[in-house]
């Protein structure tokens, strides 16, 4: 078959969603690589913009290497992604100015998703902020570890797992029942025998307990707003950028412009 009968469209659709390499098209199509990598080259992928509405926003950046990331602005009501940033860092200004951006195109943010950044849940006004419960939970396991020794660690760790099955009232409940049972262990003080000074000896489990105490508020606004359906993880995000890096995968050493326009294609935004 020769490469002047090849369907760009063709060859890119099963390159990007097949997951066929540049190698297996050309045996495929009986061509070079390079015509396989030309007419991908040609094909410009459709993005689909969305029109103006309610929307409920999930928010998160996934990496690839330390430099170069894709943040993500996707709508939980309809399962579509709005908006995307290509970033170097994960900054509060971005996701700030991404949520102007739907906006003023015409958007009208009801709540929003993301992960607990500092200060970013205090930047959006009234709109209703959700915290993840999931980046909460692996926040308390990398305080904790997965087998914490400590007893109260251990029930600390086990209240954070009843997160995201229990209701407003009973996790708070069985948070401050375990500070109670635990408050004279987490104020304990050792001394430097050098310095004289002394220290919190249970360092870590106070920091997993001040997380949980510092995102309380922004926990369970799933169910504050109850009636607004709003989901109480990014998973709908996190499960999106986890097919794409696996379909990104098969095509290990794509020049950034060309792994860029594979990720247009993907999220189609």
């Amino acid at each position: 078959m020769g490469g002047e009968r090849l369907n760009p469209e063709k060859i890119w659709k099963e390159y990007q969603e097949g997951k066929q390499t540049y190698e297996q098209l050309s045996e495929k199509y009986n061509c070079s690589k390079k015509t396989i990598q030309r007419h991908i080259d040609r094909y410009k992928p459709l993005l689909i913009i969305q029109e103006p509405r309610e929307i409920i926003v999930l928010m998160d950046t996934t990496y690839w290497g330390q430099n170069f990331g894709v943040m993500l602005f996707k709508d939980a009501i309809s399962k579509t992604n709005l908006l995307k940033y290509y970033v170097k860092t994960e900054t509060n200004y971005l996701y700030k100015k991404g949520i102007k951006e739907l906006e003023s195109n015409g958007f009208k943010v009801r709540a929003i998703v993301c992960d607990g950044r500092k200060g970013l849940f205090n930047s959006f006004g009234n709109i209703p902020m959700q915290m993840c419960q999931f980046h909460q939970v692996a926040i308390i396991r990398r305080y904790l570890t997965k087998n914490p020794k400590l007893q109260a660690a251990i029930e600390l760790k086990e209240i954070a797992s009843l997160m995201t099955k229990t209701d407003k009232e009973s996790f708070v409940g069985a948070l401050n029942d375990w500070f109670n049972n635990w408050e004279t262990f987490l104020n304990e003080r050792t001394i430097n025998e050098e310095t004289g000074k002394s220290f919190h000896t249970h360092k870590r489990l106070r920091s997993a307990y001040r997380s949980l105490k510092t995102s309380l508020k922004f926990l369970f606004t799933w169910y504050d707003y109850f009636d607004l359906n709003i989901p109480n993880t990014t998973n709908a995000i996190d499960g999106h950028f986890a097919d794409l890096k696996n379909k990104l995968r098969n095509h290990n050493g794509l020049s950034i412009e060309r792994k860029m326009k594979f990720i247009d294609g993907f999220l189609k935004v």
